[in-house]
């Protein structure tokens, strides 16, 4: 055994002792996590979308220049395994080459030779767009900016050294040079930087060598200490990823459960293990904050910054609570107040803006409710205003404050009856808070039922027996109150023998077919703009011509659309009306944006 394997082999014995305790740390550090998250089920549609996400990379590609940068570098490094594996056994034994591989090993040294110019290319203008364009969603602090600087740098240092290694190997007389490897560039660099070998080639191959070998070894151990932990991370964090609609749908607690001390989250221990990995894998790269509507009106709201916040208290605290030290100024910090201010948590919308672009699948939502759930559960500490909200719920049955016994009134002379009426219709017309008092939405909700009338569909309405569904206390924290909605509608709904629910409102449609199930209320559900598109289908309603032109366009909700991937229908009935010039906004379907975002700026 010559020199060079005994110093390889005690520097692959410490690289890799001390990459193994420093994944170990991160594993125990998931381990504080008490609630329970059981992410193992339908493994293969887990794996399938690993493929699609994490290594087709289909979220970064909706930016495509940015994407198609990520997606060389990544792949990069995925066909660079072979030669790292290579340079690795040959630290063991010298001669060795997957050379025994024949025609692959072909493929392999000339895809490898190839895609080394792409991702320096790719390196390049990444530090470009980063430090002298300064893309803002690529703005970070200054610890930030000089990781991804390092990690940038390193990754092309690397790939220069792999070129040093090759080229350095090759001569005119085939040194170094093995059958079936096809490596051109290098080539080219041989005949350039080594046209003369010398005794002086063999000794830069070795030390070539060793840089690629010890950049890598050195990348390896600075990752779990690094913004660009999601290296290791993510695809973990994709193949977690709850699957739809478990996605899009929050949680219940158990509301009586005596032994829990707390409800929500007020710190790290009382996440889930998948909470704390969403920490481990944020990518800093910015697309939640970008797409943000409270960020994009000025908000302080900051969805990357919210899981990087996660991420530091898991660090600070997670240490502290693993060796058993549960005194002291940092432990009784809290991730609430400290880390994460209230009034960040109560600007989110809760519109999955975050969600939908996170390329590694981080759950923002869930997190940023479990917190607000500690804050009103817990400790009684919201906005004054949702004071109001939160009385009107309990008293009138809706947020605002308008009387309970108007909820029907909107249906008067239209000859609707209620289920106390007759409960042998066949669908259910859940009309909602808004279609029930606004102003505006009554509109939609009349002209809706006169759609129906005019199609000859047997529909019945709650009127004063339906009560808000729930989803507006939910989300701003308070599931006492939202669990009791539930359970008293769905007491109701199902006294009348309910099966089939038709509505008009995106967060009803939501919450009556996603999380109504929660609590015992299982009703096919389907929304109004899809209701509609079938009539017209099956002829029941005929659409009249239109001799005048007009321009419209047709606005996503973020509940219809990112929660329940519904963009098409609207858009079809639309298609059927002549003389309509459709139009689509810069923001459409997933990548549309809260309406009200105007309104939102000037909320405190």
């Amino acid at each position: 055994m010559e020199l060079k394997n005994i110093i390889f082999i005690l520097v692959f014995i410490i690289t890799f002792a001390f990459f193994g305790y420093s994944v170990n740390n991160l594993i125990k550090y998931l381990k504080v996590a008490k609630k329970k998250d059981d992410r193992f089920d339908d493994i293969p549609t887990r794996l399938k979308r690993v493929w699609n996400i994490a290594f087709a990379q289909t979220k970064l590609l909706r930016e495509p220049l940015a994407g198609l940068l990520h997606l060389l570098i990544f792949w990069g490094f995925v066909l660079f395994i072979f030669a790292v594996l290579e340079s690795i056994i040959q630290g063991f034994y010298s001669s060795f080459s997957l050379s025994f591989l024949g025609a692959f090993y072909s493929v392999i040294t000339l895809v490898q030779d190839v895609f080394g110019l792409l991702v320096i290319g790719s390196v390049l203008l990444s530090l470009y767009r980063r430090y002298i364009q300064k893309v803002p969603r690529l703005q970070v602090d200054k610890h930030g900016m000089k990781d991804a600087a390092f990690i940038l740098i390193l990754i092309m240092f690397i790939v220069i050294s792999m070129y040093g290694q090759n080229a350095s190997g090759f001569s005119n007389n085939g040194m170094m040079y093995h059958p079936y490897e096809l490596r051109p560039i290098s080539s080219f660099l041989a005949g350039i930087f080594f046209n003369n070998p010398t005794g002086s080639t063999l000794l830069l191959y070795e030390v070539f060598w060793w840089m690629h070998v010890l950049m890598i070894f050195g990348f390896l151990n600075y990752l779990p200490y690094s913004k660009h932990l999601h290296i290791l991370t993510s695809i973990p964090n994709v193949f977690f990823a709850n699957l739809d609609p478990v996605r899009n749908t929050l949680k219940k607690i158990d509301l009586e459960d005596e032994s829990a001390e707390t409800f929500g989250v007020a710190d790290i221990e009382q996440f889930s293990w998948k909470q704390i990995l969403d920490g481990y894998s944020c990518t800093e790269c910015g697309r939640c904050t970008w797409n943000c509507p409270a960020n994009i009106v000025g908000k302080s709201l900051s969805p990357r910054e919210l899981i990087v916040d996660i991420r530091k208290r898991t660090f600070d605290k997670a240490p502290l609570i693993v060796e058993g030290k549960t005194e002291g100024e940092l432990y009784e910090k809290t991730l609430i107040h400290n880390y994460i201010s209230d009034k960040v948590l109560w600007q989110c919308t809760t519109c999955l803006a975050c969600v939908q672009e996170c390329p590694v699948m981080i759950e923002h939502v869930d997190s940023i409710v479990d917190m607000r759930r500690n804050l009103v559960l817990t400790e009684s500490e919201f906005p004054p205003q949702l004071n109001s909200v939160f009385k009107s719920l309990e008293t009138n049955y809706t947020p605002w404050v308008f009387n309970a016994a108007d909820r029907a009134a909107w249906a008067e002379g239209m000859n609707i009856k209620t289920m106390a009426e007759d409960k042998d219709g066949e669908i259910l017309f859940w009309v909602g808070c808004a279609g029930s008092f606004d102003e505006r939405y009554k509109k939609v909700t009349k002209a809706f039922a006169a759609i129906m009338q005019k199609a000859g569909v047997d529909f019945r309405i709650l009127g004063t027996e339906e009560k808000c569904n729930g989803d507006t206390a939910r989300r701003l924290g308070n599931e006492y109150l939202s669990q009791m909605m539930m359970r008293e509608n769905i007491e109701t709904m199902n006294n009348y023998g309910v099966k089939k629910v038709v509505t008009a409102c995106p967060h009803c449609f939501h919450s009556l077919k996603n999380e109504f199930p929660q609590f015992g209320g299982n009703y096919e559900v389907t929304h109004h703009t899809v209701f509609i598109e079938e009539l017209i289908a099956k002829g029941k309603i005929q659409i009249k011509e239109e001799t005048e032109n007009h321009k419209v366009t047709y606005h996503d909700s973020c509940y219809l659309g990112r929660y329940n991937n519904i963009y098409d229908a609207p858009r079809n009935s639309l298609s059927k009306v002549a003389g309509l010039d459709i139009v689509e906004m810069k923001r459409n379907k997933s990548k549309g944006v809260l309406l009200w975002s105007r309104w939102w700026k000037n909320v405190s």
